[in-house]
């Protein structure tokens, strides 16, 4: 079976049933043995993580038997399921607790993020909020909306501004030395920033328009696909710190969004200045 926009209210739920079946019924309730370090102390995967994507698996593979799932977890134990993603006719990427780090503090924020990719396009991005239990949902060329309380609003990103002007997120701590420093020493130049350690809540607020703009150099699909999705139909403006476009299955590169693409060449050439 194909993917169609009408299956969007589906998936939406089934992101919601694993939210209240495995992910907040541990919330504030993990031990020590529910958490485990996987590349150090800030990359953690919990008990919650694991059984919402088994979840969500097992119910995509019954309703899609023939599409690719690439989730997250499942990447940690085998890297070899990333592969095909760009040639599938028909993929979902996984992330079943995006901010995992602040959910084993017991603290938000943290989410459940899933993108549809069909023939190596984005089609299709949902972010849930668990404690909000609501969706910021994008649809390749049909816009992003808030969906929430049994009504659908619209989102925009925000207008451009001048550089000294624009609020954002700038993730130097995955950078390598000298741009590392160089991020950071720079980002005195704007107004101000936000790092909440979960793309899902900074990918919503960007596509909404309560921020400016977005740097990142750890690029997973699962992190990012659906926010670049929702983003982009929301108005934004992104590409990787080369200027090329970014597309499923890229790693590398960095990627940049902004509202549109002279906020993105301002942050570009501002915050990357020697």
């Amino acid at each position: 079976m194909k993917f169609a926009e009408s299956h969007l209210d589906w998936l939406c739920e089934l992101m919601a049933d694993a939210a209240r079946k495995e992910i907040m019924p541990r919330f504030r309730r993990l031990s020590a043995n529910d958490i485990r370090e996987k590349t150090s102390a800030l990359d953690v995967v919990t008990d919650a993580d694991v059984n919402a994507e088994r979840h969500m698996t097992a119910a995509l593979r019954e309703r899609y038997p023939d599409a690719l799932i690439v989730g997250e977890e499942a990447y940690a134990e085998d890297e070899r399921v990333l592969e095909g993603l760009r040639g599938a006719a028909l993929a979902f990427v996984l992330d079943p607790v995006d901010g995992t780090y602040n959910f084993a503090a017991g603290v938000a924020p943290f989410g459940v993020m899933m993108a549809v990719v069909v023939n190596g396009e984005t089609v299709a991005g949902i972010i849930h909020d668990p404690l909000g239990e609501d969706w910021v949902v994008g649809v390749k060329g049909g816009g992003s909306h808030l969906r929430g309380g049994g009504s659908e609003t619209a989102i925009h990103v925000a207008k451009s501004e001048p550089l000294g002007e624009m609020v954002g997120n700038v993730g130097w701590q995955y950078m390598q030395e000298p741009e590392r420093t160089i991020l950071a020493r720079n980002a005195r130049k704007v107004l101000g920033t936000f790092g909440y350690r979960c793309a899902a809540q900074e990918y919503r607020l960007l596509a909404s328009g309560y921020g400016h703009f977005g740097i990142y150099n750890k690029l997973m699909p699962w992190d990012h696909l659906p926010g670049l999705l929702i983003h982009s139909e929301a108005g934004g403006y992104n590409a990787r710190f080369d200027g090329s476009a970014y597309v499923p299955g890229d790693t590398t590169g960095g990627l940049l969004v902004a509202p549109d693409r002279a906020a993105w060449e301002a942050v570009r050439s501002g915050l990357w200045a020697d």
